[in-house]
C-alpha cells in the first residue's frame, strides 16, 4: 500500500485511532483526534489550539495528553500554554505534564533540544497513557 493510500485509508477509516503530534504537527493531530468520531486518544507534544479553531468541542471520553517544556519560547509566545491549561480545566480527560526546560523538540535525541531527564519522564507519561487507552 502506498503512503497516499494509507493515509486515505486512516482518513476514512471508522476503526478506533489515536493520534500524535509535535510542534505544528499538534494540529493535524488535534484536529483529527477532535473530529474524527473513531477517535481513540490524542498525545500532543510541545503545542495545541483552542477546541474552536475546528469548530467543535473536544469528544467527551477521549483522553488527551499534553507535553512541553515550561520554557519554551514557541508556546509561550504562541500562547500555547495558556491554552493547554485552559483545554485542561474544561476536557475531564485531559492531562498537561511540564518539564523545566526551554527546548521546544526535546524528545527527539537526533536534534540539540533533546533532553534526556525530560524525554525518559515523558515516555513514561505517554506509555501510561497508552495502556489505559481502550
Amino acid at each position: 500500500m502506498t503512503r497516499h493510500a494509507r493515509g486515505w485509508s486512516c482518513w476514512t477509516t471508522s476503526r478506533p485511532l489515536g493520534w500524535c503530534g509535535f510542534s505544528l504537527g499538534v494540529l493535524p493531530a488535534q484536529m483529527l483526534a477532535q473530529t474524527r468520531p473513531c477517535a481513540k486518544g490524542a498525545l500532543l507534544f510541545s503545542g495545541c489550539v483552542p477546541t474552536s479553531e475546528f469548530g467543535c468541542p473536544w469528544p467527551p471520553g477521549v483522553p488527551l495528553q499534553i507535553h512541553a517544556m515550561d520554557a519554551d519560547e514557541l508556546p509561550v509566545a504562541d500562547g500555547d500554554l495558556d491554552v493547554a491549561r485552559d483545554l485542561v480545566e474544561t476536557i475531564e480527560s485531559a492531562e498537561l505534564f511540564l518539564y523545566p526546560g526551554n527546548q521546544h523538540l526535546f524528545a527527539d535525541n537526533s536534534l540539540p533540544d533533546y533532553d534526556e531527564s525530560a524525554a525518559t519522564l515523558l515516555k513514561q507519561h505517554v506509555l501510561s497513557f497508552l495502556d489505559n487507552i481502550e
